[in-house]
This record gives C-alpha cells, structure tokens and sequence, in this order.
C-alpha cells in the first residue's frame, strides 16, 4: 500500500516538500499585525530617555565658594548611582543674575534633560523657568526658592527657621539684651531674605532687650562683608553681637572683628560651615555656626530631577536640615559627617 502511495506521490508534489508543507503553521483567522503606538503614548515613551541618555544641568548661585563645591559633589553623586551625567555650570558671581538667566536659557536650548538650579533672584528667574518648561525641560530649585506657584520642587533648608536658631543661639551668647547688627548677603535672593527674617524674628521676641541697630549687604564678598563690619562697630561702639548671613558674610565679619581687637567681645553666629569658618569657630573669632547639608541639597535636587524626568512622584518641599555648630560639639559624629561633606 505504502508503495503504491509513494508511487502515485511522484506524480504530484516531490515527498519533501508534501511534508513541509503539511507541517508549516497556519495564521489565526483573526490575527491582526502589530500596531506601532500613536499619539500620546508614543510621546510618552519619547520623553522618557534611557538613563544613560539623561543629562541634567546643575545651575548654582556662583561656583566660587565651598558651599557650591559641596553641592556639586552631592549631585554629582546621585547621577553616578543612577547612570545619569551632571552639567555643572554658574556665574561667578551670585550678584550676576543676568548671567545666570543666559546660562540656564542655553542649557534648554541644548535640550538638557532636566535643570536643577539655586535662583539668583526669586522674581528675575521666574521667566526663564517658564521658558524652560514650556520647552519640556523640568526645572527643579535648591537652596533659595522663587516666586513661582507652578515650580516642581524645592530642595532646601528652612532658612527662616535656620536662621531663627541662629539668632536664638546669639542672643543666647550675648546674655539676652544688648545691641546686634545683621549681615544679609544678596537683596532679592530668597535665602538672604528668609534668613534675615529668621533673624528678626528672635530679636523680635526678646520683647525689646536685643536692638537690630545695623543691617548691611555683603553681597556675598568677604571684602565687603569685612567693611560694612567696620561701618557696624564705628557706628554702634556698643555692638554686642552679629549675625551673618552666609560663607563670605561670616569670613568678613570676622576678620574685620578680629581686625579691631574685638574678638570674642563681638559675639559672631553666622550660616554655613566652610574650613575658613571652621578655622575662625577653633579660634573663638567665631561663636557658632548654622550649618546648612549642602551634599543633601545636591543629591536630593538631582534625585527629585530624574523623578521629574520619568514621570515619578516629585517631592514640592524637601527640607535638607540644620545643625548649631560650636567649639564644644564640633567632634560629634554628627557635625564631622556635615564638616566632611
């Protein structure tokens, strides 16, 4: 029988290619081919890059100061841990609010993945963010927030009651009355108006025994810091302390003090924890310091940037916290994690 079928199979088909084709899968009826997505999922899967592809620029106030530096290592290393690449650029100085806008304008015209920025001016910055979301680049702020009801995210220390701290802390040293003169750095930027209002509001609350008689700008510069101290102590002999803003404000106020053979009678209680401040806190130029974690501020930005980036929950206020540094707990654990930054 077998023959007989193999006989009469050389008259239609050869045996290979009968079985072949006996073998070979038949389509679905239904089955449809795929479809490539349209519309807005495939802008959805368009704005989120591969994470190697994620560059975010880091825009500070200025790079010329300890506090920037440690900001830029904070970022720097929350990028590494997620394979992204950080940007890092600013003006020199944190008074160049212009330059600042030019720097952040160019990075969304290099389409950057995200910005994370410190704000020079809380109102001037506020055109230049809404340009760069409208141009799809997510901009997140650290360090000083801006006027602004629609930014994403603020990640900062709570200046006002940072510096109400520090105010307490000064008023403290002093003995509970007496004359103080304030040392803000930048007027218009957030940070420098939160914390002189931080300030005010603990002189406030001595019901009239502390009396802010002086408050100067140092435009976040030690020379200029250093003379409106020496304006402060000619014009107020009985100056009994001072309360400084930030690195420059600190460093300036000290050497001017240190200069006019006051130290130690001027009480000195200022922001920010730089090698320079600490060398003046060891000496008893200066009495204690509010230390900000600008390693946190950085990596926290970034971290809420790439959430931003791919479409994840962003965090609008993170509080990066405060500590009050003396010559008395500067070895424990907790101020040498902040100091090592």
């Amino acid at each position: 029988m077998l023959r007989q079928c193999l006989r009469s199979a050389k008259y239609l088909l050869p045996l290979p290619l009968l079985l072949i084709a006996a073998c070979a899968p038949k389509p679905a009826p239904d089955a449809a081919p795929p479809v490539a997505p349209k519309g807005d999922a495939q802008k959805g899967a368009e704005a989120k890059p591969a994470t190697g592809d994620i560059k975010i620029a880091v825009v500070p106030k200025a790079v010329t100061h300890q506090f920037w530096t440690t900001v830029k290592a904070g970022a720097e290393s929350a990028a590494k841990e997620a394979g992204a690449t950080v940007i890092w650029k600013g003006p020199d100085k944190e008074t160049d609010v212009a330059g600042q806008k030019a720097i952040i304008e160019d990075f969304v015209t290099n389409k950057v993945s995200a910005i994370v920025m410190a704000a020079c001016d809380a109102k001037a910055l506020v055109p230049t963010i809404e340009k760069a979301e409208a141009a799809g680049v997510p901009v997140i702020t650290i360090d000083s927030g801006v006027d602004y009801d629609k930014i994403r995210s603020l990640v900062a220390t709570d200046n006002v009651a940072g510096a109400k701290t520090g105010g307490e802390k000064l008023i403290a040293l002093m003995g509970g009355s007496g004359d103080v003169g304030c040392i803000p750095f930048v007027k218009g930027a957030a940070s420098s108006e939160d914390r002189e209002k931080g300030f005010k509001q603990a002189v406030e609350a001595t019901g009239g025994k502390v009396k802010l008689v002086s408050t100067l700008f140092s435009d976040s510069k030690i020379e200029t810091a250093a003379k409106v101290t020496d304006d402060m102590l000619t014009k107020s002999p009985n100056l009994k302390g001072i309360f400084a803003a930030n690195e420059p404000g600190v460093v300036g106020a000290a050497n001017a003090v240190k200069s006019a053979g006051k130290a130690g009678k001027v009480i000195i209680v200022g922001f920010d924890g730089s090698p320079a401040e600490v060398e003046q806190l060891k000496a008893g130029v200066v009495s204690a310091l509010v230390l900000q974690d600008p390693f946190k501020m950085g990596a926290e930005g970034v971290k809420q940037a790439l959430a931003a980036i791919k479409g994840g929950k962003v965090e609008k206020r993170v509080d990066t916290g405060v500590f009050i540094l003396t010559k008395e707990n500067i070895d424990s654990p907790e101020a040498q994690k902040l100091l090592m930054k």
